[in-house]
């Protein structure tokens, strides 16, 4: 059985070693993300070029997903570098304090609109909700409030606002200057942080074009705003990103599985591709083994129907990067079986065009017929991407001589990506060239059965012919 969920591991300093990295893309990696939030030029160039090679030598097509930073709404640093604040305490946000001269009493901000954004009564989040503040006033750049759930509090922490509102932008002048590095290394996915609406989206996938490339979006769902204007944020992206962990912290933890369900419902709904993050194996950044709760947390974000499911500090600054790959690949695979394969068919919705039509009635088929694969000769992946919508528990070879496209498809569940140039082939041959490749590659024996999906030499591009064949009996046509 091959596994259909794609694994999306984060890049650090614990992936850095070429032998590590190996194993991690034998073990299962689809995707690697280069997060702009940390290391500079060198460090990403460095990184993109070793992805690269290892994928190489490794003999697999491997993705890069770049992350932008977005606003950083965090704390500045204190004169200690941590403190302790004691609930029913005052304590004061300044954005116009020093940027180490932090104390008890106070601390500075890097977003300094942010007493713009609050009103006496408001619920402040700091380190992802261990520190609580109620807003007991704002005057220009200071906030006073009374703490709430006191703790320990260190150095350059974020902040969230209770139940959304803050109006910073999505995208930073760091953002536009990094959305230009992430075209000069031509990475195949941007995703976009704290996005609010369409015109975020909509603004990166301006900006990256206008330095003559094109990339898959991905948008990070991780505000209040994003879930009031989801079905817009969905249908503008390529991609939609859970990202639990602020979004967790502003619309409430409890409201969190719902949500996540709700998006990934959505998004298949709308053919997008989604990704659930965050903390899906923390305890692996320091144990060898999973808790039973984040095998339950994975299984579930699976059989819900999630496209790829991502890993961040467990592969980035963890102690066992190729091991977490593993349980995650492990997991992913014991939670397809239990997937009802009809579950994802919606009869009663009507077919835009041929495309559609012919990856639609190829998922039906395989749920109905005795084939053991499907081989979808593609240009632009977008024939697999619609076959991906539905479940059929039997591989997607998707066929193409586009690099770009092939990279774009390590990330559509339950699809197999292959470098194949069938251009080169008289149309009499193609059928039968596609086929011996897959049996030369041990992924099919003879006698049995694969559907095949491809365009017309006939038509101006485009899915528009699908047939049954039989592997060692194909047809000429």
């Amino acid at each position: 059985m091959i596994r259909q969920t794609k694994i999306v591991a984060s890049l650090g300093p614990a992936t850095d070693d070429p032998l590590v990295l190996a194993k991690m893309f034998r073990r299962g990696v689809d995707v690697v993300r280069i997060n702009f939030s940390h290391g500079d030029v060198a460090e990403h160039q460095a990184r993109v070029g070793l992805v690269r090679k290892t994928a190489l030598e490794v003999g697999k097509t491997v993705a890069i997903l770049g992350d932008l930073q977005g606003p950083k709404i965090r704390l500045e640093r204190f004169k200690q570098h941590k403190v302790e604040l004691v609930s029913g305490n005052e304590f004061f946000l300044d954005g116009a304090l020093g940027k180490n001269d932090g104390d008890e009493v106070e601390v500075g901000l890097t977003y300094k609109a942010l007493a713009d954004d609050v009103k006496r009564g408001d619920i402040l989040m700091l380190d992802d909700g261990n520190i609580v503040l109620k807003v007991s006033d704002a005057q220009g750049q200071r906030i006073r409030t009374r703490v709430l759930v006191g703790g320990k509090l260190s150095d350059n922490k974020g902040i969230n606002l209770q139940g959304g509102g803050l109006s910073a932008g999505s995208l930073t002048d760091k953002d536009k200057q990094d959305i230009k590095l992430a075209a000069r290394l031509d990475i195949d996915f941007l995703a976009v942080s704290f996005v609010r609406s369409a015109a975020d989206v909509e603004e990166a996938r301006t900006l990256y074009q206008a330095e003559g490339k094109i990339a898959s979006i991905v948008s990070k769902v991780e505000r209040k705003e994003a879930i009031d204007n989801i079905l817009e944020i969905t249908r503008a992206s390529d991609v939609v990103m859970i990202a639990r962990g602020d979004l967790g912290v502003e619309i409430g933890d409890a409201n969190l599985p719902g949500v996540q369900k709700r998006i990934i419902k959505l998004a298949r709904e709308n053919n997008r591709v989604v990704i659930t993050a965050t903390q899906m194996m923390q305890s692996m950044i320091d144990s060898p083994i999973p808790t039973r709760a984040e095998v339950s947390d994975v299984a579930n974000a699976v059989m819900d129907g999630s496209d790829a499911v991502m890993l961040s500090a467990e592969t980035a600054v963890g102690r066992h990067p190729a091991k977490v790959i593993g349980a995650m690949a492990r997991i992913c695979k014991a939670a397809e079986i239990e997937i009802d394969r009809e579950k994802r068919f919606n009869p009663g919705v009507e077919f835009g065009n041929a495309e559609e039509s012919i990856a639609m009635a190829s998922m039906y088929t395989a749920n109905h017929f005795p084939v053991v694969a499907i081989l979808a000769l593609t240009e632009s992946g977008r024939t697999a991407l619609l076959m991906s919508r539905a479940n059929a528990k039997i591989p997607i070879y998707a066929m193409t001589r586009n690099s770009p496209s092939a990279r774009r498809m390590c990330i559509y569940r339950g699809v197999m990506p292959v470098e194949f140039d069938f251009t080169q082939l008289a149309a009499s041959g193609i059928n039968r060239a596609a086929v011996e490749w897959l049996n030369n590659a041990g992924l099919v024996e003879e006698g049995e059965q694969v559907i095949i999906t491809r365009g017309d030499t006939s038509a101006e591009g485009g899915t528009n012919t699908m047939k049954i064949v039989r592997v060692g009996k194909v047809a000429l046509q």
